[in-house]
């Protein structure tokens, strides 16, 4: 819950000229519901994405507050967020809610990038495996192998969110391996090679590079760091390593 209207197409606007041609790899903006049509507008000349912070699963009707996934594709947006940790822990979303928020998209144009992670009490306990097979499992339940390779999975430690801290680029890996591994064991081998998981956690351009280097680890999912021109400096580091 970041950036008005006005200051989301004043940053948009200026990240156009540095980074709005990238054609090496995606770059999407996940601006609040207010601002998406704007943010839509801006990028609309440039290769840069625009993607939802969260969606309903219901077409339209009686649910006051929520968006729907015609909402947002007709305002260009392709990309949707859902199961951040944020949206399970502070407004109580079910591994069940979250799976038939999936189930509606993939039926869409949308593409959504579904979180996952645990929690410090979680990763304390030695649990962070059996947390992350847990939603991802009940994530895809009732879902053709298809539309499962239409999903964007993002890890996202919740104990290193907004918190300054980071997991390590082996901690990270390891997650990102065993969510690969499990991807094979549930869909075969194709579908988890071909499939971008993402790192959550509050990236920064001191920790992006180690991060990114991994082999399993495919991208981030940028908190804090996509509020200021930190955000380019993480765009080029990407470039620069894919080159």
């Amino acid at each position: 819950m970041n950036k008005t209207n006005t200051q989301a197409a004043q940053f948009t606007s200026g990240l156009i000229g540095r980074i709005g041609n990238e054609s090496k790899f995606e770059i999407i903006l996940c601006p609040p519901y207010t601002a998406l049509e704007r943010v839509s507008d801006i990028v609309s000349s440039s290769k840069i994405k625009v993607g939802a912070q969260n969606v309903f699963y219901e077409e339209k009707g009686a649910f006051t507050g929520e968006i729907s996934t015609e909402m947002l594709t007709n305002l260009n947006v392709r990309y949707v967020i859902i199961g951040h940790s944020e949206r399970r822990h502070i407004f109580g979303e079910t591994d069940e809610m979250i799976n038939k928020k999936l189930k509606k998209i993939v039926k869409t144009s949308l593409t959504p990038i579904l979180c996952v992670g645990e929690k410090l009490e979680d990763r304390e306990k030695g649990l962070t495996f059996n947390v992350v097979e847990r939603q991802i499992k009940e994530a895809f339940f009732g879902l053709t192998p298809e539309e499962v390779s239409r999903v964007v999975i993002a890890y996202e430690p919740v104990w290193a969110i907004g918190t300054g801290k980071v997991a390590t680029p082996e901690q990270a890996q390891e997650v990102h391996e065993y969510i690969r591994n499990l991807l094979k064991d549930l869909f075969g081998e194709s579908l988890a090679e071909g499939m971008t998981i993402l790192y959550g956690g509050s990236i920064k351009a001191n920790n992006f590079l180690g991060l990114f280097l991994k082999p399993d680890i495919d991208g981030g999912l940028v908190g804090g760091a996509s509020l200021t021109e930190e955000f380019i400096e993480l765009a080029e580091i990407m470039r620069q390593v894919i080159e």
